[in-house]
């Protein structure tokens, strides 16, 4: 069983809510616009870390990350994503992504809007964990946790992190 977190838009934002959540996750999921590579530092001092640019993010950050990645967690496949289309109206480089690895879960960002929706044409539960950091046109601050035992995706939540304006 592994305890995930979900991260996606930090715009090189991270605070010590943030970093408590990810202290008691055994793998963060960031699906890019990480802004900064400390974020990514800070991240991975503490937790595994399976991450992938935005298209804000600087040449360092691509260094470290790609833009696709896929993997298997306990026996579920998974694919993040930064931009990937509104599901299940993917944008043509998401579809090649799910034709190719056949992912269960699909993680993905950009829009800065929560969303958990199961697209049953492709047979994969797509997740955008909203939007983490300040910067952006988003009201709250979201992340998202769930744990995954074997196949089954069990116990998921979403992290109300308050306003974007406010400091916590």
């Amino acid at each position: 069983m592994k305890k995930i977190l979900l991260i996606s838009d930090t715009h090189s934002y991270i605070d010590d809510v943030i970093l408590k959540y990810v202290k008691q996750a055994d793998q963060v999921w960031h699906a890019g616009d990480i802004g900064n590579i400390n974020v990514l530092d800070q991240i991975e001092k503490l937790c595994e870390l399976k991450s992938v640019y935005g298209n804000i993010d600087n040449h360092i950050i691509r260094s470290v990350t790609s833009e696709t990645n896929s993997f298997l967690c306990e026996k579920v496949k998974i694919s993040i994503v930064h931009i990937a289309g509104n599901p299940p109206y993917f944008n043509s480089n998401t579809k090649k992504l799910i034709e190719i690895e056949k992912p269960k879960i699909l993680v993905y960002g950009h829009s800065h809007i929560l969303k958990v929706k199961f697209d049953k044409k492709n047979d994969i539960l797509c997740i955008n964990p909203g939007a983490a950091g300040r910067h952006g046109f988003h009201k709250k601050r979201t992340m998202i946790r769930f744990e995954i035992n074997k196949h089954n995706i069990e116990k998921m939540e979403v992290i109300d992190l308050g306003e974007r304006s406010k400091i916590t």
